[in-house]
């Protein structure tokens, strides 16, 4: 798990919202192919990013505590290219819907 501070409090329709306007079409860009799109969620409260066409269960899970996102990524994905891409992306989305775009790293284990 990862857990970022964002330096505000937002809810998870509000992440959803970015998630679903900008994710798709950052990794189809990054990865120059609009073959695999993801599905974002809100599963009581906590956002989870799949694609079922292509990964059993889920990719990533993004919890709201306060000011922080707890984020797992699937243990069975860490080192799938598609999944880096998405943390990389999700890093830069979680910038822009925080304070200031400050995002300090708090734990990682």
């Amino acid at each position: 798990m990862k857990i970022l501070n964002i330096h505000k409090t937002i809810k998870a329709d509000e992440l959803i919202n970015l998630l679903d306007q900008k994710l798709n079409p950052l990794f189809h860009h990054q990865r120059h192919s609009d073959n695999i799109s993801f599905i974002i969620e809100n599963k009581e409260g906590i956002v989870e990013i799949s694609c079922p066409e292509i990964y059993e269960g889920f990719l990533f899970r993004v919890e709201i505590k306060g000011r922080e996102l707890h984020i797992t990524r699937s243990e069975h994905y860490v080192d799938d290219v598609n999944s880096l891409t998405v943390e990389s992306i999700l890093n830069e989305l979680f910038k822009e819907i925080a304070a200031d775009g400050n995002v300090t790293f708090v734990l990682e284990g």
